[in-house]
């Protein structure tokens, strides 16, 4: 007979595979209480660790549709369900398995595949989902500042081009006047003034 204790934790963990964006399979064997609380509370409000049966996380996972699990669930596993960003989680779990190294992470799971040890540590070495955006924004502003000279630079030559035109009208306008020979009232005053 099945127990409801064990049907309510399947329940409980396939909700926690179904509800985050990734997990982290780990072994905790030889953590104290002391240093998986530690590990809670570093995973923030974006992550959940919790140790779990193996027999109940693979029905757990039956029950959610993810697959390849399996081989991952030998000896005391735990489990770091993230809903929150994968980046950050992966970086906080890496960094204590670096300081505290009876915490071993076998592997998990995101966007519907399995992820390998190498895998887990490449998404820790990447930057933080604000990051990356902020780069990215960075990136785009220069981008659209170039654009927005390289578009203005013709407009402000044609107009350094007409002043010169207007410029260039104006002083030989000058030099034609300084060359012209008097205007007829010009020669006739003089010679009204002699009569």
């Amino acid at each position: 007979m099945v127990r409801p204790d064990k049907v309510a934790a399947v329940d409980e963990i396939a909700g926690r595979f179904r509800g985050s964006s990734a997990s982290v399979v780990t072994e905790y064997r030889g953590l104290t209480m002391s240093q998986l609380t530690t590990l809670r509370r570093s995973l923030g409000n974006g992550a959940t660790y919790r140790v779990a049966k193996n027999t109940l996380v693979r029905r757990a996972a039956r029950d959610a549709g993810v697959e390849g699990l399996d081989a991952l669930l030998v000896g005391p596993t735990a489990i770091a369900f993230i809903t929150g960003e994968p980046v950050d989680a992966a970086k906080t779990l890496r960094d204590f398995a670096k300081t505290n190294q009876a915490l071993v992470i076998k592997g998990g799971f995101m966007d519907g595949r399995t992820l390998t040890v190498a895998e887990i540590n490449q998404l820790a070495d990447l930057e933080s989902r604000e990051v990356m955006l902020a780069t990215l924004a960075g990136a785009m502003k220069a981008t659209l500042s170039q654009a927005a000279a390289l578009f203005a630079a013709p407009a402000s030559q044609v107009a350094r081009l007409a002043q010169a035109l207007i410029d260039k009208r104006v002083d030989e306008a000058g030099a034609a006047s300084a060359d012209s020979p008097a205007t007829d009232a010009e020669t006739e005053a003089p010679a009204t003034a002699e009569s």
